[in-house]
This record gives C-alpha cells, sequence and structure tokens, in this order.
C-alpha cells in the first residue's frame, strides 16, 4: 500500500472515531447520568432552538437511532476523507453548520436530534460531486454510494411521522450545492498515457519555437540580416532563401531576402 494511502486512511479513521467518540459519548452520558441533552437540539425558527445548529447532529433520542447513524457516517464519511481528502474538512463543516442553518429556517416545528442531516449531506455530495467531475474513479464511487444508499431519497420527504425530513432534506440540498461549487477543488482526473504523450510533444514544440525565437532576436541585435524559422514565414512575401541547421537546438532557420509578392504578376 502506498503511503499517500495509508495517509488518507489515517487520516479518515481519526476523523471517524473523534465525531463517533463525541455521539456516543453524549449518548451514554445522558443514558448513565441523566442528562437531559436533547433538549439541546434544533428547534426551527425559535431562538433558543439556534444552539441545535451546532448541537443537534451530537444528540440521538436510542440505541436504534445512534446504531443506525453509525454505521452510515463511518462508511460515507470514510468514503469522503479517502477519496476527497483536500477538501473533506471544507466539506463537513459547510454541511454540518449550513445544513443546521438551513433546517432552523425550513423546518416545521419539533425538536431535531440527529446526525442524519449530515449523513444525507455526505450522500449527495459524493454522489453528485462523482457525477460533475471528469474522473472514472469518482463516478464507481457515485455508483457505489447509489447501491449502498439509494434508498435514502424517500426520506427527503414527509413519509412517516417523528422523521426529520427537513433535516434529511437540509443535508441533501447543501451537498449538492458543495459538490457544484467544490467541483474544481480537490481530486484531479488522472490522465490517459496517450494525452500526456500529447502535453509533452506540444511542450517540446513550444521549447523549440522558444529557442527559435531567441536564436533570431540574438542574431537581428548582431545587425545581421533577417532570418525567418521555416514554415513560419508570410504567405504575401516572395523569399529568396538559404536554409540551415543549427545543431544544438535542431532548428531548421532560413537566410532570407523577402519582398512582397505582386497580386497582379501570374504564375
Amino acid at each position: 500500500m502506498l503511503k499517500e494511502d495509508r495517509n488518507k486512511i489515517y487520516d479518515a479513521l481519526l476523523f471517524i472515531a473523534l465525531f463517533l467518540g463525541i455521539i456516543w459519548g453524549a449518548f451514554l452520558f445522558e443514558e448513565v447520568f441523566g442528562w437531559r441533552l436533547k433538549q439541546y437540539g434544533n428547534r426551527p425558527r425559535r431562538i433558543e432552538g439556534l444552539i441545535g445548529i451546532f448541537t443537534s447532529p451530537l444528540l440521538h433520542s436510542n440505541l436504534k437511532h445512534i446504531w443506525g447513524n453509525t454505521v452510515s457516517f463511518f462508511t460515507l464519511s470514510g468514503f469522503l476523507f479517502f477519496f476527497y481528502r483536500s477538501i473533506a474538512l471544507k466539506v463537513f463543516l459547510w454541511i454540518y453548520l449550513a445544513g443546521g442553518l438551513l433546517l432552523w429556517l425550513i423546518g416545521v416545528g419539533g425538536n431535531h436530534i440527529g446526525a442524519s442531516g449530515v449523513i444525507y449531506g455526505f450522500a449527495s455530495f459524493l454522489f453528485f460531486a462523482g457525477i460533475f467531475r471528469d474522473n472514472m474513479m469518482l463516478l464507481r464511487v457515485s455508483l457505489a454510494v447509489a447501491f449502498l444508499y439509494g434508498s435514502l431519497v424517500w426520506w427527503v420527504l414527509p413519509i412517516e411521522p417523528g422523521i426529520s425530513w427537513e433535516g434529511h432534506l437540509s443535508g441533501a440540498v447543501v451537498g449538492f450545492v458543495l459538490s457544484l461549487v467544490l467541483r474544481s477543488e480537490g481530486p484531479k482526473r488522472q490522465l490517459y498515457q496517450w494525452e500526456k504523450d500529447e502535453i509533452l510533444q506540444k511542450k517540446m514544440e513550444e521549447d523549440r519555437l522558444a529557442a527559435a525565437q531567441n536564436y533570431l532576436n540574438d542574431w537581428e541585435q548582431k545587425g545581421k540580416p533577417a532570418l525567418k524559422v521555416q514554415g513560419l514565414g508570410d504567405e504575401n512575401e516572395e523569399n529568396s532563401s538559404t536554409t540551415f541547421e543549427d545543431k544544438s537546438s535542431g532548428i531548421r532557420y532560413i537566410y532570407v531576402s523577402s519582398k512582397k509578392k505582386n497580386p497582379n504578376k501570374k504564375a
């Protein structure tokens, strides 16, 4: 395994461990010591509910709720931090904060808790980012997310009471927007060999022309007759020329004396 891949895995596991440690710690403290942490959920359009933008993803109602979110968070955040390592933390913070704010703005009453909004944000970003980028590896990640979590799409609709569909929708919307806004950042598509060869050939041609131009400038600064690179002359000029080649650069030059063509002259 490459060192870069090991670092990606390390970063992903470190982030996952920190976040899951916090949500499980909050859950266990509430269950064991009877702390009433659930009251700090996201309460839409209520001033006291603003704190929920920061705290609601860390709170869960019961063991089934937190376990379901743990499994999904582990998988999707692993994808995010491995394949989008350079922008993963930015994506997480935007989904966490902007998703919470959007929920506070559009939610319909209640006290919303749980990390499912963040999970929906991850799933949405991973799916659409792979589609918008010209990268086959990331497209495979999109297909994997669609295969594993395609059924999540139904839960952005109000189909079951007691489930925060607004939180799901908020996270999904933010994830989609981020996939558009950040599509030029993060991992780049790996070039095929034939593309690399074309780029190299183009660079070599540019270098040869630059060397030719430098040679011409130096020649003319010495007050000698004009030189032109073969193939780059003015088509409206008639040239009497002598061709020679600079052995050091491989550039062929033409020693010319030029005059404008007579347009009325017949061939």
